[in-house]
């Protein structure tokens, strides 16, 4: 396997003192007979420029299907701004010192449900190289808000083990981001689905199909009063977004890539529900399914609504905020998937 570090929102270059790898025994326990020395061209420590990444050599390590792996950083010096993914429903570990080679819990006293620095973990396989990377790409819906922390019940987790089961080999990357718009960036929550694409779905290794889905936070904001984290907040148009939309569509097309698309939940009773948002939300989804624009839909709307109020989250799949869907929710979308569309 090879991990994959990013600096991509440090303000000075990251010097990482060493990293290493091994299979999860549980929390913060690793089984010590898996854990490996990461290397950088063949150095243990590595210095990361403001707005870069490096990449480390290949390390050997058998995992499974599934399986969680655990990355251990040592950061010697102060860091700057981490780069982190804020939302990531699991929980990372703090510990004071160098821990690099310590399979035990114990100096681990503090707890994030953030990850830092990691912009992938690249996994080769016996078999013979092909696409086969699907890529979830949206807003915290398919980041996972709401799902049980460090449970893997996100909608992409439950994809990837219908996948498993089925006997295919296909990988699911999850690369929602919670808040995340598709029209305009955030210095909160992260860049629009039109200036991320390229690098958080397309870049990726052997990508071959690209399920993308979202919109709502551009409706939700554009008709509430914008503060730092909404700015800039124009009132989002249907139009706007299919045309954000049809953007996507031609830069994965461009890179041979499949995109489905993903129609946008239902909101109603949420704290930014809006009658005029609700017919933007309907626009959007009636041209996804019916434009012909995409390789194939995924009607994430019509597997999540409520059949006797269709613009209402079904009640045994809302997490209480009326917008985003408990487990059993991202279970309905996950199988709301053509496995053959894929």
């Amino acid at each position: 396997m090879r991990l994959r570090l990013s600096n991509v929102y440090g303000t000075a270059p990251l010097r990482l003192t060493g990293a290493s790898i091994g299979r999860s025994a549980g929390g913060a326990k690793v089984r010590p007979e898996t854990m490996r020395t990461v290397r950088f061209s063949r150095s243990t420590s590595v210095t990361i420029p403001a707005g870069g990444h490096a990449t480390a050599d290949p390390v050997g390590l058998r995992v499974r299907a599934g399986e969680h792996v655990t990355v251990t950083l040592y950061l010697k010096d102060p860091t700057g701004p981490a780069t982190n993914h804020n939302l990531a429903i699991a929980t990372s570990y703090r510990a004071t010192g160098d821990h690099l080679r310590n399979p035990g819990a114990v100096p681990f006293t503090e707890r994030s449900t953030s990850w830092y620095y990691v912009a992938g973990l690249d996994v080769s396989s016996r078999r013979p190289a092909k696409r086969e990377t699907i890529v979830a790409f949206g807003d915290s819906i398919t980041d996972g808000q709401a799902a049980t922390t460090d449970a893997d019940r996100r909608y992409p987790d439950v994809l990837a083990y219908r996948l498993k089961r089925a006997g295919r080999s296909e990988v699911v990357l999850n690369s929602g981001i919670g808040g995340n718009r598709v029209l305009n960036d955030s210095v909160c929550l992260g860049e629009s689905f039109l200036n991320r694409f390229q690098r958080d779905a397309l870049d990726h290794p052997r990508v071959r199909t690209v399920i993308t889905m979202g919109g709502i936070n551009d409706i939700m904001h554009g008709d509430s009063t914008p503060s730092t984290c909404t700015t800039p907040n124009p009132r989002a148009t249907s139009q706007a977004l299919i045309n954000g939309y049809r953007q996507l569509i031609r830069a994965a097309r461009a890179q041979g890539v499949r995109i489905i698309g993903g129609t946008i939940p239902p909101f109603k009773d949420s704290p930014l529900h809006t009658d005029r948002g609700e017919s933007v939300r309907d626009a959007v989804n009636q041209w996804i399914r019916d434009g012909g624009e995409f390789d194939g839909i995924v009607d994430f709307d019509r597997a999540l609504a409520d059949p006797s109020d269709p613009d209402r989250l079904r009640a045994a799949y809302d997490s209480g905020d009326r917008l985003h869907p408990n487990d059993a929710g991202y279970r309905a979308m996950a199988e709301a998937v053509d496995l053959a569309a894929l």
